[in-house]
């Protein structure tokens, strides 16, 4: 397989100790019925075997590179950041090291884009346990989301996003909680409108101590993105926590 200076898309994935899962996550990316991409995998410094198995992969096909943080930095936004500076893609996409893809993900997701001619969009998800298994739990998104839905409630699942590299621009992850969150928002800024494309193309896998099974922390961190990071006032920041609260309960019974 030949190496290219550019390709359609440019998938980045952060890993962390993710040894348990990210063989999963690589072969869900090999199984996709679209094959002009590159997974371009941030290794935040794992100290399992993990930087290993991305090797052996790497080494039997050059679409997926390796890189690695100068120091371990505890979240994704640096390696985020490091893949986004190093995407060659026309489209980024975004797959965490413990998530999966159905295998017509990115064929579906780019027929939109160009049937449609937007720039952003991303899909309907199931919930799969820690061990991989299905059950059928799947969590639709709303059809389409502006700044004002996003920042009532991140309806925008990060492991569904695909954005035109030209409308990120120099738009960067911030080293702030609920990074994805504000990223999505910085983005929507810009005038642009996410579009689901209505189907379920990505499998969340759920961990018992991932940053989300924190409800209370999440609840802080949301108050703390309105107020200071978007400059919301209180009291219209009182009624996107209200909204929030109550999509959060929702979600969450699924």
């Amino acid at each position: 397989m030949q190496t290219s200076e550019t390709c359609a898309v440019s998938i980045i994935t952060p890993c962390y100790n993710s040894r348990v899962c990210i063989s999963e996550t690589i072969d869900s990316v090999l199984a996709q019925t679209y094959g002009d991409w590159e997974m371009i995998i941030v290794d935040d410094c794992s100290t399992d075997d993990s930087a290993g198995i991305i090797k052996e992969y790497a080494a039997k096909d050059p679409r997926i590179r390796y890189l690695k943080t100068a120091v371990a930095s505890g979240s994704p936004t640096i390696p985020r950041n490091m893949g986004i500076d190093n995407a060659k893609g026309k489209y980024i996409a975004f797959l965490d090291a413990d998530d999966k893809w159905l295998p017509d993900k990115l064929e579906r997701q780019l027929c939109f884009m160009e049937d449609t001619q937007c720039d952003f969009v991303y899909s309907d998800y199931e919930k799969i346990k820690s061990d991989g298994e299905r059950g059928n739990r799947v969590v639709r998104m709303p059809q389409k989301a502006t700044f004002w839905d996003v920042i009532e409630t991140c309806v925008i699942p990060c492991l569904t996003v695909m954005i035109r590299r030209d409308t990120i621009g120099k738009t960067r992850f911030k080293y702030v909680s609920k990074e994805d969150f504000v990223f999505w928002l910085d983005i929507l800024k810009k005038d642009v409108v996410a579009y689901n494309v209505g189907e379920v193309l990505a499998l969340y896998r759920e961990q018992p101590q991932s940053r989300s099974s924190d409800k209370m922390a999440m609840i802080k961190e949301q108050w703390h993105i309105l107020r200071n990071i978007e400059g919301v006032k209180t009291p219209v920041a009182v009624y996107f926590m209200m909204k929030f609260l109550f999509h959060g309960f929702i979600k969450y019974l699924k």
